[in-house]
């Protein structure tokens, strides 16, 4: 059974950084190709549920949404199965529970691909940005 553990989040000024962390466990090698598309989706009252960014495990590429890149790193851990989301000059908008999830055997394609697809999910972390 597919596990993903979550942590970090926190609240911040705007312009501040935080830091969040997802292990995935618990999955199949023999789906699809073997490895996994994991990332960050946020949602926040009143909108929509909204892609963050990814990562392929395959090949280790990057998917980012317009709304944070140049701002968020999304990282791989040792090439192992824990990814980082570095967050810097956090903005208000930003605010919102933070989801990890992933899909299994395939790659992410892109963020939208990525929030269509995903089939797993961990518990959420909030982050809050004030002004």
């Amino acid at each position: 059974q597919v596990q993903l553990a979550e942590s970090g989040g926190g609240s911040v000024q705007a312009g501040g950084s935080l830091t969040l962390s997802c292990t995935i466990s618990g999955y199949n090698r023999n789906d699809g190709n073997g490895h996994w598309c994991m990332g960050w989706f946020r949602q926040s009252q009143g909108k929509e549920r909204e892609g963050v960014s990814c990562l392929y495990s395959g090949t280790g590429s990057q998917y980012y949404a317009d709304s944070v890149r140049g701002r968020f790193t999304i990282s791989r851990v040792n090439a192992g199965n824990t990814l980082t989301l570095q967050m810097d000059n956090l903005k208000p908008e930003d605010s919102g529970m933070y989801y990890c999830a992933a899909i299994i055997g395939t790659a992410c394609l892109s963020v939208p691909s990525f929030l269509v697809r995903m089939n797993h999910r961990g518990q959420g972390t909030q982050v809050s940005v004030s002004s």
